[in-house]
């Protein structure tokens, strides 16, 4: 690739498309899992940095072991903080996910923190990133148009706001977080209460309007792989009630 070459976030340009686009989420710390990942079909990896035991180190390592595989790698922050930005995206991620975006001026927070002054606050020491963005000699200006910042809506309180916090300049897209939103909502996990309107099949969220979607874990696919192996043949796992050890 010349340095005249760009390159376009592969996520953004199939919701500009009107397409949806598929996340699988990561939680175990394996890079080969990451890796492989990548290759089966989703369009962004969700590397899950709020819920898991993932460190700043293994990010790196995916970033570089997926580098030319088709899906994108995404990380989710555990807080909306300039410093916490910074550091997913210095190792080379080109989307961050901000969770309890609540207000416009959390999701103009948000947004600051992806993009470098004058639009933004980050910090230019990106030398890791640099290395392994898709456009050689141009990360600053291309990570400032490609970096896309997703803003988790997962509490209530961001419903009376959800218009402004949707205009905010430089959010590229809203997640709705309906395990979290239905705690806010006093529903604590039951999700498929009409109040919601949460159906539980993607296909139903995407008649419904909605584009972007984070899939199970790799941990959820290992069980429904599991499932679709062995229920045929009679064998079952063992139930969730006993598999912690007593």
């Amino acid at each position: 690739m010349s340095e005249q070459q760009t390159w376009s976030n592969p996520v953004r340009a199939r919701l500009q498309a009107g397409l949806p686009a598929f996340g699988v989420t990561i939680t175990v710390v394996s890079v080969e899992a990451a890796a492989h990942a990548a290759t089966l079909g989703f369009d962004f990896l969700w590397i899950e940095m709020e819920h898991s035991p993932i460190t700043l180190e293994t990010l790196r390592l995916m970033v570089l072991a997926t580098r030319g595989l088709p899906a994108a790698v995404f990380a989710r922050v555990p807080v909306v903080a300039l410093w916490t930005a910074k550091r997913m995206l210095d190792q080379g991620v080109s989307g961050v996910i901000f969770p309890f975006v609540n207000s416009p001026e959390k999701a103009a927070e948000a947004s600051a923190a992806c993009r470098y002054p004058p639009t933004g606050k980050r910090g230019s020491g990106a030398g890791a990133a640099v290395r392994t963005w898709p456009v050689p000699g141009n990360y600053y200006d291309s990570a400032d148009c490609e970096v896309m910042t997703i803003c988790v809506v997962e509490e209530a309180s961001a419903l009376d706001h959800i218009d402004a916090i949707a205009a905010a300049p430089g959010v590229d897209a809203l997640f709705i977080g309906t395990s979290d939103l239905s705690f806010s909502l006093g529903l604590r996990g039951k999700q498929g209460d009409p109040e919601l309107e949460t159906p539980e099949q993607v296909r139903t969220f995407m008649e419904q309007g909605f584009l972007l979607f984070q899939l199970p874990t790799e941990i959820g696919l290992m069980e429904l792989g599991a499932r679709q192996l062995l229920e045929p043949l009679g064998i079952s796992g063992i139930p969730p009630a006993k598999r912690a050890l007593s």
